[in-house]
C-alpha cells in the first residue's frame, strides 16, 4: 500500500490495498488497525527476520493509539513500477521460496490465531496468503512483501497458486503463451519442481474460484472489505479466472514442461 497527496492530521493516507482500512505512513512506520491475527502475525514475520529473511517489513509491535506498527518500506509496487524482465520474474520466484523456508522452522503457538480465509484440507506452513503484484514492494536495494494481515496456515503450493496467476497475470483475455513464460520463470527462481505441476495448476484454478466465492460469501453476511469488493465487482473478475484456468489447465501443462525441457537442454 503506497502512499497519494492526501494528509491526514495522524499520518500520511497509503493506497493501494482492498482489505485494510485507515493505513497511514508515519515517519518510516506503517500504522494500520489491528486483527485478531495481528499479534501471532508480527511474530511470525519476526521468527522470518531472525533467521535471514529480508522480504518483509520489520514489525514493531502496537503503538499508544492500539494501531499496529510496521517498517515503511520504500519503493514503488511491482504494478506501478518499470517494465518487468524474466529475471525480475526470476527473482519474485527466488524471494517467495526463502520466505517458505524461513517459514518452515517456525514453532506456531498452540493458541494462535489467525486470519484464515479459505478452507484447505491440510498445510504445511504459515504462508503469507496474498504473495500479488499489489503487495511487493520493489525498492532499488530491496523488494519486499507487505501486508501480512492474512498470513495463516496453508501450503506451499497454495501459496504460490496465488502468485501464479498474479503476477504473469494469468486472465481470459491474456496470451497464454506469454503467460505461460512468465510462470515458468516464476516457478524456475522457486526452484519448482515440477512433479507437482499439475496440483499446481489444479490449485491455481481452486484459489481462483475461493477468492470468488469469499467476496460473494462475506458481502452476504455483510462484513468489509467484501462488501465494498463485491459492490465494485471483484467477484466478477476472480469467477472467469478460475474458469479459464480449469479450461485450460492441459494447455498450460503442456506449454510450461516444454519450456522446461527447453531450458535443461
Amino acid at each position: 500500500m503506497r502512499n497519494d497527496s492526501s494528509k491526514l492530521e495522524q499520518g500520511e493516507r497509503l493506497t493501494g490495498g482492498n482489505t485494510a482500512e485507515s493505513v497511514v505512513r508515519l515517519g518510516s512506520t506503517v500504522r494500520k488497525p489491528v486483527t485478531i491475527s495481528t499479534r501471532d502475525v508480527q511474530s511470525f514475520v519476526m521468527h522470518l527476520r531472525s533467521v535471514g529473511f529480508e522480504g518483509s517489513p520489520n514489525p514493531l509491535g502496537i503503538d499508544d493509539q492500539g494501531r499496529q506498527v510496521w517498517e515503511y518500506v520504500p519503493g514503488p509496487l511491482w504494478h506501478k513500477s518499470k517494465d518487468h524482465t524474466s529475471s525480475d520474474l526470476r527473482r519474485v520466484g527466488g524471494l517467495i521460496k526463502n520466505l517458505h523456508d524461513a517459514a518452515a522452522s517456525f514453532e506456531v503457538p498452540k493458541d494462535a490465531q489467525w486470519n484464515k480465509r479459505y478452507e484447505q484440507s491440510g498445510h504445511d506452513l504459515i504462508c503469507h496468503g496474498d504473495l500479488a503484484p499489489w503487495n511487493l514492494v520493489c525498492g532499488d536495494s530491496r523488494w519486499a512483501f507487505i501486508d501480512w494481515d492474512a498470513a495463516a496456515p496453508a501450503t506451499r503450493l497454495w501459496d504460490l497458486a496465488w502468485t501464479c496467476i498474479s503476477f504473469p497475470p494469468l486472465t481470459p483475455d491474456c496470451d497464454l503463451k506469454t503467460a505461460a513464460r512468465a510462470m515458468g520463470d516464476l516457478l524456475s527462481g522457486y526452484s519448482f519442481d515440477s512433479s507437482e505441476l499439475d496440483e499446481l495448476i489444479r490449485l491455481m484454478g481452486a484459489r481462483a474460484e475461493a477468492e470468488c466465492d469469499l467476496i460473494v460469501g462475506g458481502a452476504k453476511e455483510g462484513q468489509q472489505p467484501w462488501i465494498t469488493l463485491h459492490a465494485e465487482g471483484h467477484h466478477e473478475y476472480w469467477g472467469p479466472v478460475a474458469d479459464y484456468i480449469d479450461r485450460n489447465a492441459s494447455t498450460l501443462e503442456c506449454a510450461l514442461r516444454s519450456l522446461d525441457d527447453a531450458t535443461s537442454r
